[in-house]
């Protein structure tokens, strides 16, 4: 349990719109604190969990060996309030600062589309024709996060939310670790929804095949993570899908939550049911048809 009330504050800002932010220094390192922001599709919550979110989200993408940002989960006492938060640690440093993708593809310039434009089409273009980063190793972590965030259901991972280290010095972009992940695990679904998404499995299957979309577009609308992976129809999430496969271990997501502080039993109920649901369902179902189609390939060679 770790109370970040007292903690030395730092005078760095932060940008995004999910809740307030400020910078905090807890045993030697900096850290941006995430305070719990409004839930605006559900009135019957005061807050939502995005913090818990943001902590699960990352703990997961590290168990399966991506690169992510660390979290710790804590409280902050503030107007007599005991609030539960999040903190990231900061990863940026002296001369090396964070650039989000939005930046990098407004450098396409005869693009018709600015920065922030999420058309699948406008993103690999850029990756081919940009050349601060290896446009192979680029495609290949967008794909690995893009199976991780259908797995925790991410509805918002836009270009402004993933990015870059640059370091000014050496005039070098690395790909940052994974953040900004508070948009998974449904955060706003108070008590009654997880209840009676637990007692449903049609409730179930809606929070699996139809919500939540990813950040993503292609032809304008939003993707459908189950639709577009299970289409098999992109090659390179076909092959991003059979690398992240093998590294999703169950047993070791699941001891994660079951660990994770702040939160009920009906929460990690909720957590469990439906990251086995959407791993099933989305993740395994596409697997094995991949797999299926592979083996008729071979077989008429």
């Amino acid at each position: 349990m770790i109370d970040f009330t007292e903690l030395p504050r730092k005078n760095k800002t932060y940008t995004g719109a999910n809740g307030s932010k400020i910078s905090v220094i807890y045993e030697g390192e900096q850290y941006m604190l995430k305070f719990p922001s409004s839930a605006k599709l559900n009135r019957d919550m005061s807050y939502g969990n995005g913090c818990v979110s943001e902590y699960l989200g990352c703990k997961i993408f590290e168990s399966i060996g991506i690169p992510v940002q660390k979290t710790l989960l804590g409280t902050y006492r503030l107007n007599g309030k005991e609030k539960v938060v999040v903190a990231c640690r900061d990863f940026t440093s002296a001369g090396v600062v964070l650039q989000d993708f939005a930046s990098l593809k407004n450098t396409i310039i005869d693009s018709e589309h600015n920065g922030y434009g999420t058309e699948l089409s406008d993103i690999m273009r850029t990756f081919e024709d940009q050349t601060a980063i290896d446009p192979q190793e680029l495609k290949e972590w967008f794909w690995n996060v893009f199976i991780v965030d259908a797995f925790i259901g991410n509805w918002d991972r836009h270009n402004g939310n993933w990015g870059f280290l640059y370091d000014v010095e050496k005039d070098k972009m690395t790909i940052a670790p994974v953040y900004d992940c508070g948009s998974c695990l449904f955060p706003q679904a108070d008590e009654t929804i997880m209840q009676r998404t637990l007692e449903s499995q049609e409730e179930r299957d809606i929070r699996t095949f139809k919500i939540p979309t990813s950040g993503i577009k292609t032809g304008g609308e939003k993707i459908n993570y189950f639709d577009f992976i299970s289409s098999l129809k992109n090659s390179d999430c076909n092959k991003a899908l059979k690398r992240i496969m093998p590294k999703i271990d169950m047993k070791k997501i699941n001891t994660i939550i079951d660990e994770t502080p702040y939160i009920t039993d009906l929460q990690k109920t909720f957590y469990k049911t439906m990251l086995a649901e959407r791993k099933a369902k989305i993740l395994d179902f596409s697997m094995q048809k991949l797999r299926r189609l592979e083996k008729a390939k071979e077989q008429e060679r």
